[in-house]
């Protein structure tokens, strides 16, 4: 994280904000990096699973974020636009001042796509 943070910090992104969380019983880290209107979301899960993404050769991408000014209306339309949600509702994380509130949909190719709302 240290390292991915100095990398961006020199294209001229700035960290505007850092926050743990918790994933299948480890703990983990997340920053979000902002340069412009761009937002790049860097985080470092808990060291089982990272040393799986260490043995990638061309770097790995998670997801793109959308972000929304309303994450239940945008839910509402892609879910009624037949899109495949992989959660059941909005999740909200204690992430930001307020929190935030995200889901993801699949796209033709297994990619997955965040929408995002900053509360």
């Amino acid at each position: 994280m240290t390292a991915s943070e100095a990398f961006y910090s020199k294209l001229g992104f700035a960290n505007v904000m850092r926050s743990p969380f918790e994933h299948r019983g480890g703990s983990g880290a997340c920053i979000m990096m902002k340069r412009g209107d761009m937002l790049m979301e860097l985080y470092q899960l808990p060291q089982p699973e990272l040393e799986g993404i260490r043995n990638r050769k061309d770097g790995h991408i998670d997801h793109i974020a959308f972000d929304v000014p309303d994450i239940d209306e945008a839910f509402a339309t892609l879910k009624q636009g037949g899109f495949t949600i992989i959660e059941e509702s909005p999740i909200f994380l204690n992430f930001w001042e307020n929190g935030c509130k995200y889901f993801n949909i699949i796209g033709p190719d297994g990619e997955r796509l965040e929408f995002n709302q900053i509360l």
